[in-house]
């Protein structure tokens, strides 16, 4: 059989390249991870891209990729570390002190402190350039645009070399000539700059989060170009010709690599985006409507909730120190993977996170240069992992990170257990502090929740986690290292496009409202005609952001398809009224004094790609035939543990902790008083079956 027929799913993360492929001939599903490699990703994808085709017996067959889903941390990274380079900003003349006033906010109401240095702006006052000009909220035009102060500014940044540039005009949502026009100056005047307008990132009002937003896009805009550039180039190579490229938008979908150079912004949340639809799939086809998911891997841990297998989404999410509105899944991420680095405070107290030892050096036990003792340490003194990692592909040293904890241990007058068992439990307190904020801090009660988790270190704190929050179970799926890139091949290609229409209920016309879903829908058309998706293929999803009048901000709300009539803004309203308190336990359905107000329109552009299907667990021959041995593992004290090997495991078969269950991608560490279940889909159900809880 030939022919392109495998469809692969690469998650690059900071430690490891997480791999998924699914041939559509056999239904056969191959997984692998692999080392990243930092100084040149390309190098840890296609090393994955090989493993799957070898696993598939494919090899040498480079023409039998149909298609590659990628999910990256390249724009993440950079906001997280801060590292927005040389940008420029334009704004209206009067308006250059736009981003240093931003919001009247200070995060955690100063939290511990009676003091709150305000961080540095994105972009410098001294790199922002004002120009004439201005528009109204309804895109009248005041003053016109001044073509002369336009073309100074721009000769400005190119004598600088500020050749990343931002634009962001008031109003500019209503009406966009004004942008247009500065970046038409802009590519004359100095032609090697890489522009972002804001009409074109976020057709939104609020003109400080807008220009943020259009800022970041600009900053993240060069390497994501370089980036799928370079992967692509690596492809095409390997496959002797162009094959299908798509990445992971932050909104649950994906994008083709040739469009998402034009919106890279989309792809923020790009990696943990992933893992949250995956877990969402495997959730719901196991009959679990409610999760909170826990991703863990080298560097951070990321934390989401699904609801009958959907996401919960945000356009209120913040990357790093930067505000940014695009639609995004809902994560909260924190510095809590197994890389994370424990270290002793001023003060003299034990920390662990958010600096992580990533895939260079490493962790201690990893031999490969790792000098800072690490949380995956700490599991190696306990015997809570295996003494190799992926299969034996990275054998880990025990006595080095004995050493390594060992010393951190005589600084804090503690013995080896007692520290690396410390270490473990910051850890998981900080996992669970980050699942209570998509939790507790919305409205939501964590106990009426399970725990699905996934990624290389997701599941060695599960059952701690279960106590610390009060958990009914925990559910990992099969390959949960792997669930992120198996959840690139689950999604959809998704586009979303926004609108300010701000107007009282009561004075709404059906035809305006109509004639911008139109606008809207036509431009989220157009995409997925670029995308190669048919007429017929095409779906597209209406919403709107409504609020009561007065309120400074708004909430989410479907619009049903149909004709925009009268009859269908009023369904609208009365939902809102239901969102309002759904959200906040109150409504004023009925109360004149509070009238609705609509704020944005949207709409999103679905195409459809084709998704695994399931595979059913072989049924179980009783947990004893996946025993591979027993070693010393420390749960309180040390206990002489069995151990077993995962992929033994069929459905119906029941461990007892204390355990180890292992498999290629990662461990599962089974406490006493826990018991694990396989079920029909392969996945394990973990519950507290004794003491505390149970």
């Amino acid at each position: 059989m030939t022919g392109a027929r495998v469809r692969i799913g690469i998650d690059t993360g900071g430690t490891f390249t997480d791999v998924v492929a699914v041939d559509e001939v056999t239904g056969e599903i191959a997984v692998t991870k692999t080392p990243s490699t930092p100084h040149d990703p390309a190098l840890g994808f296609m090393t994955g891209v090989h493993k799957v085709l070898d696993q598939l017996g494919l090899s040498g067959r480079s023409g039998a990729v149909a298609a590659v889903s990628h999910g990256t941390t390249v724009a993440t990274n950079k906001l997280l570390e801060g590292k927005v380079g040389n940008l420029g900003f334009v704004t209206n003349e009067g308006y250059e002190f736009l981003l240093e006033i931003a919001r009247q906010s200070v995060p955690d109401g100063y939290g511990n402190s009676y003091f709150w240095v305000k961080p540095d702006r994105i972009v410098p006052v001294d790199r922002i350039r004002t120009v004439p000009g201005r528009m109204a909220f309804d895109g009248t035009e005041i003053r016109p645009f001044d073509e002369p102060a336009a073309t100074a500014a721009a000769r400005w940044f190119r004598d600088r070399g500020i050749d990343t540039i931002g634009v962001c005009f008031l109003h500019s949502y209503a009406d966009d000539a004004h942008e247009v026009a500065m970046r038409e100056v802009l590519a004359r005047e100095h032609p090697g700059a890489t522009v972002s307008i804001s009409s074109e990132v976020l057709r939104e009002y609020r003109e400080y989060e807008r220009a943020v937003t259009t800022l970041v896009d600009a900053a993240v805009k060069p390497d994501i170009r370089r980036y799928v550039q370079n992967i692509g180039t690596h492809l095409a190579d390997f496959a002797g010709g162009a094959v299908p490229f798509y990445v992971m938008k932050s909104n649950g979908g994906v994008l083709s690599a040739e469009e998402v150079v034009h919106q890279p912004i989309t792809t923020v949340l790009s990696g943990p985006a992933a893992g949250a639809l995956g877990a969402a799939v495997v959730a719901q086809r196991a009959g679990f409507p409610r999760v909170v998911t826990c991703d863990g891997g080298g560097t951070s841990t990321d934390v989401s909730v699904v609801v009958d297998g959907r996401p919960a989404l945000t356009t209120e999410g913040r990357i790093g120190a930067y505000p940014s509105k695009i639609p995004m899944i809902d994560v909260v991420t924190v510095g809590a993977g197994g890389g994370s680095i424990a270290w002793i405070s001023p003060e003299g107290t034990l920390k662990v996170g958010p600096r992580s030892a990533g895939a260079d050096p490493g962790p201690i036990c990893y031999g490969t240069g790792g000098t800072d003792p690490t949380v995956t340490d700490a599991h190696a003194v306990l015997g809570r992992i295996p003494p190799h990692l992926l299969g034996g592909e990275v054998p880990l040293d025990v006595g080095l990170a004995e050493r390594g904890i060992d010393e951190l241990a005589r600084r804090l007058g503690l013995g080896l257990e007692a520290c690396a068992t410390g270490v473990l439990e910051i850890s998981a307190w900080n996992q669970a502090n980050a699942l209570r904020q998509v939790t507790v801090n919305r409205g939501l009660d964590v106990r009426d929740f399970t725990l699905v988790t996934f990624g290389g270190s997701g599941s060695l704190l599960a059952c701690r986690l279960v106590d610390v929050l009060g958990l009914g179970g925990v559910l990992v799926p099969r390959d949960p290292g792997n669930l992120s890139a198996y959840g690139l091949l689950t999604v959809d290609v998704r586009n979303d496009y926004v609108q300010t229409a701000v107007r009282r209920q009561s004075v709404l016309d059906a035809a305006e409202v109509r004639a911008g879903f139109e606008a809207l829908s036509g431009r989220a058309d157009a995409a997925l005609a670029r995308e190669g998706f048919a007429e017929g293929e095409r779906r597209f999803l209406r919403t709107a952001d409504l609020r009561y009048f007065g309120q400074a901000y708004e909430v989410r709300v479907e619009v049903p398809d149909g004709p925009v009539d009268g009859a269908l803004l009023a369904r609208v309203a009365d939902r809102f009224h239901d969102e309002h308190r759904a959200l906040y336990d109150y409504d004023f359905r009925g109360d004149p004094r509070q009238e609705v107000e609509w704020v944005n329109l949207r709409v999103t552009g679905v195409g459809p790609i084709r998704k695994p299907e399931p595979q059913p667990a072989q049924p179980g021959q009783g947990a004893e035939k996946a025993l591979t041995g027993r070693r010393p593992v420390f749960f309180e004290e040390w206990r002489d543990t069995p151990v077993y090997d995962r992929a033994a495991l069929g459905a119906g078969d029941v461990v007892v902790g204390p355990a180890v269950l292992e498999e290629f991608s990662s461990t599962v560490p089974l406490h006493p008083g826990f018991t694990a279940r396989v079920d029909p889909h392969g996945n394990l159900v973990v519950t507290r079956t004794e003491g505390p809880g149970a």
